[in-house]
């Protein structure tokens, strides 16, 4: 009769230890790659929805199942740089938008911004525009149309153009830091 040596306690203990830190590991991967993950904000060119610094999550999954709509707070990869941007979707394929005396236009009827209010009074106190006027731009399919609320201070698709689909990150959905400005950002 042939005896065998059962496997040593602390050998099974690592074993569990470790298959449970790979598959942690994993789904956290999953989770920051395909739905969820931190932002910061970087720059003015939101002010005064988000500010420089706060963090935000953004819904990386949300645009599998729909596109981009009109409002949406979004997190863009625009170019090779590497660099993400944080703006407002303004319109979306088969739009034509333009800006005349400080009203966007979105198919010939103005876009009503209503988290533009603050900046619209800031601009108009100091005795400037707060959009600059510029030409129809038709958006193409696959692509939409960002702008920053802070838009003199904001590089966005009237310089860059209309933004392909597939170089959105995912919506901004809460601010979660700091801690005393927690918000959802509308």
């Amino acid at each position: 009769m042939e005896q065998t040596n059962p496997t040593p306690k602390w050998k099974v203990e690592l074993l569990d230890w470790l298959k449970s830190f790979v598959l942690i590991g994993g789904l956290t991967a999953f989770i920051y790659v395909f739905v969820m993950a931190p932002y910061v904000v970087q720059g003015r060119s939101m002010e005064s929805t988000l500010h420089d610094r706060e963090r935000v999550i953004v819904n990386k999954a949300i645009y599998y199942l729909k596109e981009p709509q009109p409002g949406d707070i979004v997190i863009i990869h625009p170019d090779a740089t590497g660099d993400n941007w944080i703006k407002r979707v303004v319109a979306v394929a088969g739009d034509t938008v333009e800006a005349k005396n400080d009203q966007v236009y979105v198919n010939g009827k103005p876009l009503s911004e209503e988290y533009l209010v603050e900046n619209k009074l800031k601009t108009s106190a100091a005795g400037v525009t707060l959009t600059e006027d510029f030409d129809p731009v038709k958006i193409p399919e696959g692509s939409v149309f960002v702008m920053g609320d802070n838009r003199n201070n904001s590089m966005d698709s009237r310089v860059i153009g209309p933004v392909q689909l597939d170089h959105v990150v995912g919506r901004a959905e809460a601010v979660y830091w700091p801690l005393s400005q927690i918000r959802l950002p509308r």
